[in-house]
C-alpha cells in the first residue's frame, strides 16, 4: 500500500520549491530587463565610472589598488570565466558523464554551456555597449562589454554543474556547500572584471541575471527529465 502521507508531504514540497525557482527566475529577468533599460539610457554611467576608478591608484591608473598579490589573485579569478576554462571544465565533465554512461546528464551540461555561449553572443551584439576606457586594461578583451561574458558563464556554467553534483550527494550539508561554492566562484568572477577595469559594475550585475536564469533554467529542466521517467544519475 503506497505511503500517501509522504507522497503527499514530496509531492507538496516540489510544487513549493518549483515555485520558488520560478520566482527567482522571474526576478532574474525582470532584474536584468530594468538594469538593461538603465544602462541604455544612460543612468547608471557616473556610478559605473565612479566603481571602475576607485579600483585604481589616483595617482597611476594603471595601478590597482591593494598589493602585487591582488592583482594576481584577480588575473586567476577572471580566468575561471573565460571561455577557454569554461570549455575546458564542461569537456571534462561531458566526457566523465559519457563514460558513465550518464548521457541525460551529459546533454544537460553540454546544453547549459552551448546555451550560455549563443545567450552571451546575443545580448553582447544587441546591446553593443562599449568597454570602460578610464583605466588601463589588465586583461585582453575583444567583445562588446554589457552583459559580461564572464560573469554570465560563470554562473551559467558553475551554478548548473554544483546543482548537478549536489544532486549525487546524500548528506544536506554537502548539497548546500557545493552550491555555495559554485555561487562564490561566480561571484569571485565577476568582482574580478571591474577589478581588471575591462567591465563596469552594471555589466557584470547584468551577467549574474541572465546566467543565474539560465542556470534555474537548466535546473528545471533537469527536474523534468527525472519526472518523464528518466535517470540523470
Amino acid at each position: 500500500m503506497p505511503d500517501w502521507h509522504a507522497l503527499w508531504n514530496r509531492t507538496t514540497n516540489l510544487i513549493n520549491l518549483s515555485l520558488i525557482v520560478l520566482l527567482l527566475i522571474c526576478l532574474s529577468i525582470i532584474g536584468f530587463i530594468a538594469l538593461a533599460d538603465e544602462v541604455l539610457e544612460g543612468e547608471t554611467q557616473n556610478f559605473d565610472e565612479w566603481a571602475v576608478r576607485s579600483l585604481r591608484n589616483p595617482a597611476d591608473l594603471s595601478d590597482p589598488i591593494g598589493p602585487r598579490w591582488m592583482e594576481e589573485m584577480g588575473r586567476d579569478f577572471t580566468a575561471l570565466g573565460g571561455f577557454g576554462i569554461t570549455l575546458s571544465v564542461t569537456l571534462a565533465v561531458c566526457g566523465f558523464l559519457i563514460v558513465e554512461r550518464k548521457f541525460h546528464a551529459f546533454w544537460l551540461v553540454f546544453g547549459a554551456t552551448l546555451g550560455a555561449v549563443l545567450l552571451t553572443v546575443l545580448l553582447k551584439t544587441y546591446f553593443a555597449r562599449e568597454r570602460p576606457q578610464l583605466v588601463p586594461h589588465l586583461s585582453i578583451v575583444h567583445s562588446f562589454s554589457f552583459p559580461s561574458g564572464h560573469s554570465m558563464m560563470a554562473s551559467a556554467v558553475y551554478l548548473t554543474l554544483g546543482t548537478l553534483l549536489a544532486r549525487w550527494v546524500p548528506r544536506r550539508s554537502l548539497q548546500i556547500y557545493i552550491i555555495c561554492v559554485s555561487l562564490l566562484l561566480s561571484v569571485l568572477v565577476g568582482l574580478s572584471r571591474i577589478y581588471m577595469g575591462v567591465h563596469y559594475p552594471t555589466d557584470v550585475l547584468g551577467g549574474w541575471a541572465v546566467g543565474l536564469a539560465w542556470a534555474l533554467v537548466c535546473w528545471t529542466i533537469a527536474r523534468r527529465i527525472e519526472h518523464s521517467g528518466k535517470s540523470l544519475d
